[in-house]
């Protein structure tokens, strides 16, 4: 199934034309965190708990509800980065296969309103985007052909996981280790770029992907040149558009940053543009974009740290916030105001999460002190230590987690 050019340039005014106003309303604090978690007890649910970030609410930092789903050991992963504008909030369980929809149209309390697993034989969804006709781009990681695993592909789905159009990665000529992994969407220039990293730790290729949007056609398969490090393209990560619609950067999990050129052209190619130590057995991971910073996870610092990328090929640090010498930071997003980020990860923050204050102004992070459980000595809140609205008490193991949007930008069903 093919759209028209025609139809994404439509779409793609149609949603330019209503940003001005959800640009103005989110500059409204965020009132609630919904975090996307596992049961550490497999025999449990794993569920979506919501939390009150509302400052002057006087339950700050308190849980408020919890949404459990189907099945189990799930393994809760990746939510969307942001909170789309139809509040329906899509999470993989990457180990079962499984996606689920959440309905955040009443933010406080969030229901399930959808659930779905493979399409088109493509297995294992891992990141959701949204098009510019507001469907979601869902990334597959694998499927099976008759050699054995092979790569996955693209896919289209409705706001409740319909499938409206799909796409393999599984050419001829394309490495058989692709695993698209995140992607980003360039209506400007009617591309898309997908990533590849293998979940299941099988191959490490620092290859990345070029679609056409208009009728997802694979265009190009190009690797990322190594640093003088040696391996700073490996495992090729997360893709990040810039303020000016065409600008792309590509982080690593061997923590390199790389400057995407010439996409709308018949040769692209990447820069290595920064690069920062890796610790053993930790990678750097989640990054976001607010104005002209570009904030990403350190394990190595055990910090976030915020670059100035104003010449995106010249990034230089600005700040960072160092948190515990035993957390290992992995995933972070922003509150739409761009005023708060979270924080979530392995080591000692696998059953913690936090919030660190962001300054817009000058790119500082500083850790949000007042977001800690009642008489902790310490910021965060755990997942630990809490009696769960849904039943039990075991404890929980946050993954991707993510802002609300306040109700005047939510739409309502």
């Amino acid at each position: 199934m093919q759209m028209s050019a025609r139809l994404w340039i439509g779409a793609t005014l149609l949603l330019s034309g209503n940003a001005s106003v959800l640009a103005a309303q989110a500059r409204r604090s965020s009132d609630f965190l919904y975090v996307w978690t596992a049961s550490q007890d497999t025999t449990q649910p794993d569920f979506l708990a919501v939390f009150d970030v509302r400052p002057a609410s006087g339950r700050y930092g308190r849980l408020v509800t919890t949404v459990p789903v189907p099945g189990r050991n799930n393994r809760p992963h990746h939510t969307e980065h942001e909170m789309p504008a139809d509040a329906r909030l899509f999470a993989n369980g990457f180990r079962s296969g499984q996606s689920f929809v959440f309905d955040t149209s009443d933010p406080a309390h969030p229901r399930l309103d959808g659930q779905f697993g493979d399409v088109a034989g493509m297995m294992h969804p891992h990141s959701f985007l949204r098009l510019p006709n507001g469907n979601v781009l869902a990334t597959f990681q694998m499927q099976h052909d008759s050699v054995g695993i092979a790569p996955g592909g693209l896919a289209e789905l409705t706001d409740r996981g319909g499938v409206v159009r799909h796409v393999s990665a599984n050419r001829a000529g394309v490495d058989r280790r692709i695993r698209p992994y995140s992607a980003v969407i360039i209506p400007k220039l009617d591309r898309i770029v997908t990533t590849t990293t293998d979940m299941d730790g099988h191959a490490v290729i620092p290859s990345v992907q070029l679609w056409r949007l208009s009728d997802l056609q694979l265009l190009q398969t190009f690797d990322l040149p190594q640093g003088p490090r040696g391996d700073e393209a490996g495992l090729t990560a997360e893709p990040r558009l810039l303020g000016d619609g065409k600008t792309v950067l590509v982080s690593t999990f061997d923590c390199g940053l790389y400057l995407l050129t010439g996409l709308d052209g018949p040769s692209p190619s990447g820069q290595l543009v920064s690069s920062v130590p890796r610790k053993k057995d930790t990678y750097c991971a989640i990054p976001v974009i607010a104005a002209r910073y570009y904030l990403v996870t350190v394990p190595a610092w055990h910090a976030v740290v915020s670059l100035d990328i104003s010449d995106p090929a010249k990034p230089r640090e600005v700040s960072r916030v160092v948190l515990g010498e035993e957390d290992v930071p992995h995933w972070i997003a922003l509150e739409p105001n761009h005023r708060r980020v979270v924080i979530t990860g392995y080591g000692k923050l696998l059953h913690r999460l936090m919030l660190a204050n962001f300054d817009e102004a000058t790119g500082r992070l500083t850790i949000d002190e007042h977001f800690r459980d009642d008489g902790a000595t310490e910021a965060g809140v755990r997942m630990d230590n809490k009696s769960w609205p849904h039943g039990g008490s075991y404890p929980g193991i946050p993954h991707g987690a993510v802002f609300s949007l306040t109700p005047a930008t939510a739409a309502r069903h």
